[in-house]
């Protein structure tokens, strides 16, 4: 097993996977959008997009595990109807991972640099979002029809996310926001737990299915966790916002680089 994993790549080409992962897992602990980082270096490494993308969820995913037990006290606060949500995160999670399994790896290829574009758009609007919610009075009424609506748009999130992916805890908290939900916290847990459901589904699928490249998933699995765990330290230290501004600029230079390439 060792052998075969080391002879998948070049030592340069696993530390690359393996900083990327490590990097991703620390800014997703503090500002989220780890993913801009991950699957863009999967492609620079050589992956199709398709395989790249799904290697990414897979490898990235185990993190989730870790933030959901960080929030298992504000989870507590969460009405129980809203856990429903569960219910069309994962349906939307798999339709998407079989949408992604059935789109051409050349389509893809073209639709990658507006999907990052996108996402790194979705992720510069989280802040001021986040200020809203946290501020803003929210729809007290959470009548049937509020409900209906916002499971239809949960639907709608998780076939995006098991599609792509980035950007969907940003979709996520505005639904939850129009939901009335106003405390950031609970809403930030109830997000992790319905992305982790959108992204769990969705890598379940990409493994059924034999679409991960293996050698990087072991590599970058393990990254991601050490990532979260020792290197939210060092992305702390360089703040939020420091952190929040790398993410951007990784995220608008690798959808530049790949539209110029295309």
């Amino acid at each position: 097993m060792l052998t075969s994993l080391i002879s998948a790549f070049t030592f340069p080409q696993a530390a690359v996977a393996f900083g990327s992962a490590f990097l991703a897992g620390a800014i997703n602990s503090v500002a989220g959008g780890g993913t801009l980082l991950s699957f863009p270096t999967l492609i620079w490494l050589g992956l199709n997009s398709v395989t790249a993308n799904a290697t990414s969820t897979v490898a990235i995913w185990p993190g989730t595990v870790g933030s959901a037990w960080g929030y298992r006290r504000e989870a507590r606060d969460v009405a129980p109807k809203l856990w429903l949500l569960i219910v069309p995160s994962l349906a939307g999670g798999l339709a998407g991972a079989w949408l992604l399994k059935m789109t051409p790896a050349g389509v893809f290829d073209r639709l990658v640099p507006f999907l990052i574009l996108f996402a790194t758009l979705l992720f510069m609007a989280q802040e001021p979002l986040q200020r809203a919610l946290r501020t803003g009075e929210g729809a007290k009424d959470q009548s049937r029809a509020w409900f209906a609506s916002g499971m239809l748009f949960q639907l709608a999130v998780g076939l995006y996310g098991g599609y792509f992916g980035a950007g969907i805890g940003i979709l996520m908290l505005a639904a939850l926001g129009v939901m009335g939900l106003t405390d950031i916290h609970e809403m930030n847990s109830l997000k992790v737990v319905l992305g982790g459901s959108v992204n769990g589904i969705a890598a379940a699928y990409f493994i059924w299915s034999q679409m991960v490249y293996w050698p990087y998933v072991v590599v970058m699995a393990v990254a991601a966790i050490l990532g979260g765990f020792f290197g939210a330290g060092a992305a702390r230290k360089l703040g939020r916002t420091a952190v929040r501004r790398i993410v951007i600029a990784i995220g608008f230079g690798m959808a530049v680089s790949l539209f110029v390439k295309r």
